[in-house]
């Protein structure tokens, strides 16, 4: 299968769809497809395991008769006609409700990223790895590096056709290190568009090693607690379900009514950039362009972000935030990727501002969603006495609430980094519980 959006959009099947349903009797149609290529390199026990390659093909259908959707999804081969049916058989079961979808356009979006051969992603691997083992020969690392090409096509009947074609590559490595009864598991990677970066990956995990050579008891009380860049996404989870327009919309984010406020510290920024990192998009998955949004500015709630229905609902237009969970699932508001400015300072100047705390870098659960309330396990932290590093903590939680930290943040790092699709820095804050056994 060649991949690529011209290809996509020179497959009749989807015009074949619309005309179809339209003929069959719905009022209003809309085709969503995605092809996707993967070739991910597997490495285990420090060597070469194996190389795959996947390919996948969805077909989603949303059509809507006497006004009721319907949607039925198809992987792989397509038979049209059967696929109307059984959204038509579908729509009697449900209420009829307005008809979204956007207007005539044709928008031309450039394809993203670049292609990589296997070999480049193999030779990648095994020197992250060899630089790992030359610092720790003990140490047993596993990794995964990967090339995916995916191409979305939108069509609908009102004359919508947008498509894209996105290549991303990314990288995750575990280190394991047994030290007799005591096991001690480091992982990190990168996602990018072009290039990777084995050294960078190698360097954080040789780092966190480093750090985690001495075992050592944890604070516990009140203490000022250093989330790494690849452990505070675990904050901004709550934050992004509160800026959600359809809980607002239910008024079950605590920031419904707070639009123009003062709701965290005045040194976060929190924006949306559909042109930034991996992790940019040009369209929702209802066709509507997306756009810059800044969120939260100087600690002032300034937007929530939505769909075409809750953006309805609200009284404003879609933000181009209408996401689809999966390929059977309806539009909902969602994000594509999520930025916190950063601030000054690097993750070792933020340690050595800690008289006493504790760094948290890896974690067991999450957060408790929109409540913003947490308990987490810490599956790798360290102590930090004097502004150094003294060493690993075992058997260690942190307890509280998101939104009280968000307001007792002391700093950000300058060290911002994508962990998912959430681009973040290092930050330090206050007004958390550490619970620890001192032996």
């Amino acid at each position: 299968m060649v991949m690529g959006s011209e290809n996509l959009q020179k497959d009749p099947l989807a015009e074949q769809l619309l005309e179809l349903a339209i003929r069959s009797g719905a009022e209003a149609a809309e085709v969503y497809q995605s092809r996707s290529l993967s070739r991910p390199v597997f490495f285990e026990a420090n060597r070469l395991k194996q190389l795959e390659t996947s390919q996948a093909e969805g077909t989603a259908l949303r059509l809507w008769h006497n006004g009721r959707p319907g949607l039925t999804v198809a992987y792989g081969p397509v038979e049209p006609q059967t696929m109307v049916e059984r959204a038509l058989v579908l729509s009697q079961l449900n209420q009829p409700e307005e008809v979204e979808l956007n207007g005539d356009s044709k928008p031309s979006y450039p394809d993203l990223g670049e292609d990589v051969p296997i070999e480049q992603l193999v030779e990648w691997g095994k020197a992250a790895i060899a630089l790992i083992r030359e610092v720790y020969p003990e140490v047993v690392c596993t990794a995964d590096w990967e090339c995916d090409v995916e191409t979305t096509r939108l069509v609908n009947s009102k004359g919508l056709d947008c498509h894209y074609t996105d290549t991303t590559l990314s990288c995750y490595i575990s280190a394991e290190w047994v030290r007799g009864e005591d096991f001690l598991s480091v992982s990190d990677g990168q996602i990018e568009r072009s290039h990777l970066q084995p050294e960078k990956v190698a360097q954080q995990i040789l780092q966190r090693l480093d750090w985690a050579r001495e075992n050592v008891p944890p604070p516990v009380g009140h203490v000022p607690i250093l989330f790494t860049s690849k452990a505070a996404d675990m904050l901004w989870g709550t934050v992004q379900a509160a800026l959600n327009g359809k809980r607002v919309q239910e008024k079950s984010s605590p920031w419904a009514e707070r639009l123009g406020q003062q709701i965290t510290s005045a040194s976060l920024t929190l924006y949306q950039d559909p042109q930034a990192g991996p992790y940019s998009c040009p369209f929702d998955d209802e066709g509507t362009p997306t756009q810059l949004l800044v969120f939260i500015q100087n600690g002032v709630l300034q937007h929530f972000y939505c769909d075409l229905t809750t953006g309805r609902q609200l009284g404003i237009p879609s933000s181009g935030n209408g996401f689809r969970p999966g390929l059977g699932s309806y539009p909902t508001p969602g994000l594509f990727n999520f930025l916190i400015q950063p601030g000054s300072g690097s993750l070792q100047d933020l340690i050595q501002q800690l008289d006493d705390g504790l760094v948290v870098d890896q974690m067991l659960g999450g957060g408790n969603g929109i409540s913003g309330d947490f308990s987490i396990n810490i599956d790798l932290g360290y102590r930090v006495q004097n502004g150094q590093i003294t060493g690993r903590v075992k058997d260690t939680m942190v307890a509280g609430n998101v939104y009280t930290v968000l307001k007792q943040l002391v700093q950000l790092g300058d060290d911002a980094d994508w962990n998912g699709s959430c681009y973040t820095p290092s930050l330090i804050v206050e007004g958390l519980s550490v619970i620890g056994r001192s032996s």
